[in-house]
């Protein structure tokens, strides 16, 4: 070492004793919790609101999206529940006013395929079918149904007096839709609705015609095993058209799907024409006049005072659903009269 100068290690020593020494003052004159380092970074220009804290930009990450309920698509597992908390509940209106002509045409081929709605619908909901041959693979004339009302199975076969043990019926009654916000719509609109795939379901005629104009508070299926798909098929209706639903058909509803919290909301999607062998029709099947649409809460056209003006009529034994049908025809609630 050359005579008179200072040993290195020592003056590297004092510089970091000096060093740390202003480091404490730093710290000591910032304000409480202020981080020194961070405060002399310069900060990105944000949209962020006055006031709000920033974010170091070394640390900032992504927020993750918000937790709902249930994650799904719109028709997916859970989706019946959550539609149902999206419908009105309200009281129900005045039926004053309401005929089954307010809805317009009755299975009119609103879709275009050349084919009417209600052998649309006996296509899509029935196995086993046969066609009639000319009509472009339209017209049913046989088929096997399980009734989604009941589960019991049926053989359908077109004729007079046989078509009406397969009835098509609307999913939310006419009479209630009108009752619950279908009064203030465009003819036009209520004739969609009234034709919508959606809407439409083949069940059993007696099915069809206890349900009659019932909401689910009222009526549901005899089959249990059918109640969380039928209360999800009237709300997944009510929710594309706007329509409400009273307190108690809301609590109803929401009693059956919390026995099955996943249940889904049905599709509705175009039905095509064909799928079965076609025949020549036989001279029942021939002669047969397309199966009438129940009045829904409404009356029917035709009525008898007695069975005795039913069996005149050559209409007896008349079922639930066929024209004329009432209940005081049917004595023990079958619903078949005039046995």
């Amino acid at each position: 070492m050359a005579a008179g100068q200072k040993p290195t290690g020592r003056v590297s020593f004092g510089g970091a004793f000096l060093s740390v020494i202003a480091l404490v003052t730093l710290v000591a004159c910032s304000p409480s919790g202020a981080n020194p380092v961070a405060a002399s970074t310069p900060l990105l220009k944000t949209d962020r609101p006055s006031g709000s804290q920033p974010t170091s930009p070394a640390t900032s990450m992504p927020s993750a999206p918000a937790k709902t309920a249930v994650s799904h698509s719109a028709n997916g597992p859970g989706a019946a529940l959550v539609a149902l908390a999206t419908l009105a509940v309200k009281g129900r209106a005045s039926k004053t006013g309401y005929s089954r002509k307010q809805f317009g045409q009755s299975w009119r081929d609103l879709d275009r395929n050349g084919c009417d709605q209600r052998n649309d619908v006996l296509r899509r909901d029935l196995r086993k079918f046969t066609l009639k041959t000319g009509t472009h693979g339209c017209l049913v004339l046989t088929g096997t149904l399980t009734s989604a009302y009941t589960g019991t199975v049926i053989g359908f076969v077109r004729g007079q007096r046989t078509s009406q043990q397969v009835q098509i019926d609307h999913v939310v009654a006419l009479s209630d839709a009108w009752q619950k916000g279908a009064r203030q719509w465009s003819a036009g609109k209520r004739e969609l609705f009234a034709n919508d795939f959606l809407e439409l379901r083949a069940v059993d005629g007696h099915s069809n015609g206890s349900k009659s104009d019932s909401d689910a508070a009222s009526w549901l299926p005899p089959y249990k095993k059918s109640w969380c798909g039928f209360v999800a098929s009237q709300i997944a209706v009510k929710k594309k058209y706007g329509l409400w639903v009273t307190r108690a058909e809301h609590d109803t509803m929401a009693r059956i799907l919390k026995t099955c919290p996943r249940q889904g909301l049905p599709r509705s999607s175009p039905i095509k024409l064909g799928g079965g062998p076609e025949r020549s029709a036989t001279p029942s099947e021939q002669s047969a006049k397309p199966a009438a649409e129940p009045a829904q809460g409404g009356g029917s056209a035709t009525s008898y005072s007695n069975c005795d003006a039913v069996r005149a009529a050559g209409r007896a034994p008349i079922r639930a659903g066929d024209p004329g049908y009432s209940r005081k025809l049917d004595r023990d609630g079958d619903g078949v009269g005039c046995e």
